[in-house]
């Protein structure tokens, strides 16, 4: 899935690379004969994206968290640490893009009661998020057994950002703006290369222990 959703990125991100250029020289060409126009509105596939992708990191910035009081070993720790570091950045960067235009901007920190359900609303949403009872049961793990479910909840959480930007990407006259372009191909990057990595992990990690 990740292959094709890779070429699918790729090209999405030349149109995008041309498109601004091509626009660039327009407008350079347009302002010697006209003054510059007031800007537009923000495109609303940009407004759905960094609003969505908030609350997304900070459900992984939550569990991710949690590695040190959890007893992961140390090769999750770290993968954690840059996980939290790294989101709560783009957070930041989301909120302030946000806040700029005017728009509604979603808390920093994940709220967990009653906000998240499997069904509909998530997948429709916010791929590859935790439901309430996943949360519940990697918050209850210690030691190797949070190790194994952290990897294997992380993995589909971030093949979930992955499917948002495709979706970005896909989107008529979205990412054109230096920000979001940015954001969303640092985060393609980024969390491409942690799947692979977890995916090792994964593989690496002992049998687990059967029960009595």
């Amino acid at each position: 899935m990740r292959r094709s959703t890779s070429r699918a990125f790729g090209v999405a991100v030349l149109a995008a690379v041309a498109g601004a250029a091509c626009g660039g020289t327009a407008a350079r060409t347009s302002s010697l004969a006209a003054p510059r126009a007031t800007a537009p509105p923000p495109n609303a596939a940009d407004v759905r994206f960094m609003t969505v992708m908030i609350p997304h990191h900070a459900q992984a910035v939550l569990f991710a968290g949690w590695a040190a009081s959890h007893g992961a070993g140390r090769a999750v720790r770290v993968l954690c640490e840059r996980i939290v570091v790294a989101q709560r950045d783009e957070i930041e960067t989301m909120r302030d893009w946000l806040r700029d235009r005017g728009r509604t901007v979603p808390p920093a920190e994940f709220a967990r009661a009653g906000t998240l359900r499997a069904g509909a609303e998530r997948d429709m949403l916010m791929p590859g998020m935790l439901t309430e009872d996943q949360l519940a049961e990697l918050n209850a793990a210690r030691g190797p057994q949070f190790d194994r479910l952290f990897l294997t909840y992380m993995i589909p959480h971030h093949e979930g950002a992955l499917i948002m930007v495709d979706q970005l990407f896909g989107s008529y006259g979205a990412a054109q703006g230096d920000v979001v372009f940015k954001v969303a191909s640092d985060m393609y990057a980024d969390q491409s290369i942690e799947i692979e990595r977890m995916e090792r992990m994964l593989a690496a990690q002992p049998p687990v222990a059967p029960g009595p």
